[in-house]
């Protein structure tokens, strides 16, 4: 491809709205141009890396056993209905009405287009285990895109279904692929974590996402540097120890409960409101308090009871409460429920739920609001001063806390996530009827598991680890072109040819190559190289051409090479070649 054709220009400075590292060198490159908010277009040099990204996938996927289809963008609305996530996904459903007034959707992902083809095609264990996957638009009304390709409204995807009899073979399902993910990650140069993580909108029991630990990354990752242990922020757990106070003449009993513990007491807390007012104004820590934190989940008023010292993770409440929305109340809200803002406790709620952390379980004598105006109780004790509805983890887990698992204390970072995999189970494929005989004659639900790549933002995620102030540095697996022709003072006539010439045995030998033809100066051209990341370039000038070379410098590297212009495109392909080698 000659510079002087390409479509798409290259930018000095990035524009005002591009936040993030990849959305601005991918646009100051000219790989990507914005057409609305999360709405993209992908320009010739960006389109030649969503391909290559694409067949990789394509190839790691198909030696896992899949096989490739393709599902409709346009789906029947009474599938997502049938199976209950037209509620689960809420407004993130595109949805529309056609001309015969019935309603479709624009498919955020194909878990019920699949299980409706199952229902169809797959009539015995003998037709199963199955992995099906597809790349194709997906789409979905990102409240807040931001980050460029990081988070879109329409987007390309790899979704991957598997299909089995059972969960034994849901397990090994998840092994290949999960491998094959790797091997993908490997193979465009991304170190990514495998961290445990929510299931959201797409259900399910199990879930992992794959990171990428980046500065720019819009997640939060606590891992344990102590076992591996590793999840997102969403997921995360972390031990709650037993810092409560407990009286000397206080003792367990065998259910754990306390027995002779001391009698709630009333205490005036004038003008202390908040758990760090109340726990100074009492001489206490914060973990010896109780938090009342109010929300509306569905329409419906949440009264959380939570330790002092702890968070609420929404994320965690919403998936125990099994809502769609879920906002803090209103201070007349809480007023409205009979509650006193800053001094409610659970003690004497009725006709409330009640809903709490499972920390009110590690300690005791807590200090709780008193439900009146300037005072608070002491010496809380669950259950017997007071019942909930039930019990969970909705704690945030924070770097700084324990390991559940070995104890270690707690890190954080940012991360990308660039794959999420899933352990459907069956509750898609029971609502949709996808059923199959087993070999006994019994009709049985087929066991699903999900497994997405959004490709968009794994190409984004390659810029936002791969790249200098100069620009984007490309692995040569997913590069634009392998080799970028440079030739300087093309009005020389001898600089003109040699280039012409060079250009067209690289061609011949199939080596992808980007020809800057255009009449610039060695600045702009060696500054537009730099920019593009192509990962080998070669440059032709009088000086060069009087020793009979060209000048070979990598992009991750500082020192340059020179070849001999004779036989120089089987020079050019034997570097290449090696540096493939060293990548796998």
């Amino acid at each position: 491809m000659r510079f002087s054709r390409l479509f798409g220009k290259t930018l000095r400075q990035a524009p005002a709205e591009a936040e993030s590292i990849s959305h601005q060198l991918l646009t100051r490159a000219g790989m990507i141009a914005q057409e609305a908010a999360g709405i993209y277009s992908y320009l010739p040099l960006g389109w030649r890396v969503l391909r290559k990204i694409e067949n990789i996938i394509r190839e790691e996927l198909d030696k896992a056993g899949g096989q490739e289809l393709l599902l409709p963008v346009l789906q029947p609305f009474e599938l997502w209905q049938q199976s209950g996530r037209d509620v689960s996904f809420g407004e993130s459903l595109f949805t529309l009405t056609d001309r015969k007034q019935r309603t479709l959707a624009l498919g955020p992902t194909h878990e019920e287009v699949i299980a409706d083809l199952v229902r169809r095609y797959i009539q015995s264990y003998r037709d199963l285990p199955l992995l099906l996957y597809q790349i194709q638009t997906k789409l979905r009304d990102e409240p807040r895109p931001r980050g460029g390709l990081l988070r879109v409204r329409e987007f390309f995807m790899k979704d991957l279904y598997s299909l089995d009899v059972d969960e034994a073979g849901l397990d090994e399902s998840y092994r290949k692929t999960s491998q094959a993910y790797r091997n993908i990650y490997a193979r465009v140069g991304l170190p990514t974590l495998m961290i445990e993580a929510d299931s959201g909108a797409i259900g399910g029991k199990e879930s992992h996402e794959f990171m990428v630990l980046t500065e720019g990354g819009e997640d939060e990752v606590i891992y344990c540097s102590g076992c591996g242990y590793a999840a997102n922020a969403e997921k995360a757990q972390s031990a709650k120890t037993d810092t409560a106070a407990v009286s000397s003449q206080g003792r367990e009993s065998r259910k754990g409960e306390p027995m002779n513990m001391p009698c709630l007491e009333e205490v005036a807390t004038p003008g202390a409101q908040t758990i760090l007012e109340v726990a100074k104004h009492i001489g206490v820590p914060t973990s010896q308090t109780l938090k009342a934190v109010f929300y509306s989940a569905d329409g419906e008023f949440i009264f959380v009871v939570i330790r002092g010292d702890l968070e609420v993770n929404e994320t965690k409440l919403r998936n125990a409460l099994k809502c769609s929305d879920l906002r803090l109340a209103t201070e007349g809200e809480v007023i409205e429920a009979g509650l006193v803002p800053g001094f409610a406790s659970p003690i004497g709620v009725q006709r409330i739920k009640v809903v709490a952390d499972d920390s009110i379980t590690s300690g005791s004598s807590f200090i709780v609001g008193a439900n009146k105006p300037e005072y608070h109780f002491r010496n809380a004790n669950y259950p017997r001063d007071f019942q909930v509805d039930f019990i969970a983890d909705l704690a945030l887990a924070r770097p700084g806390d324990s390991c559940p698992h070995c104890r270690c204390e707690l890190s954080s970072a940012r991360g990308i996530e660039v794959g999420h995999i899933f352990k459907l189970g069956t509750f898609i494929s029971e609502r949709l009827g996808a059923s199959f005989l087993d070999s006994d004659g019994r009709s049985r639900p087929v066991v699903m598991g999900s497994y997405g790549i959004g490709l968009g933002r794994l190409l984004a995620a390659i810029v936002e680890q791969s790249h200098d102030d100069k620009g984007i540095i490309w692995p040569l697996s997913v590069a634009p072109y392998q080799v970028y022709l440079c030739p300087l003072h093309m009005d020389k006539s001898a600089v003109l040819l040699a280039a012409e010439k060079v250009y067209q045995q690289l061609q011949e030998e199939d080596i992808e190559v980007l020809f800057d033809d255009r009449d610039d100066s060695p600045g702009v051209k060696f500054n537009d190289a730099d920019l593009l990341g192509i990962p080998l370039r070669l440059t032709l000038s009088p000086r060069t051409l009087e020793r009979q070379s060209v000048e070979a410098k990598w992009r991750t590297k500082k020192e340059a090479q020179l070849l001999p212009v004779e036989n120089l495109a089987a020079e050019v392909k034997k570097l290449l070649d090696e540096t493939v080698t060293f990548e796998s």
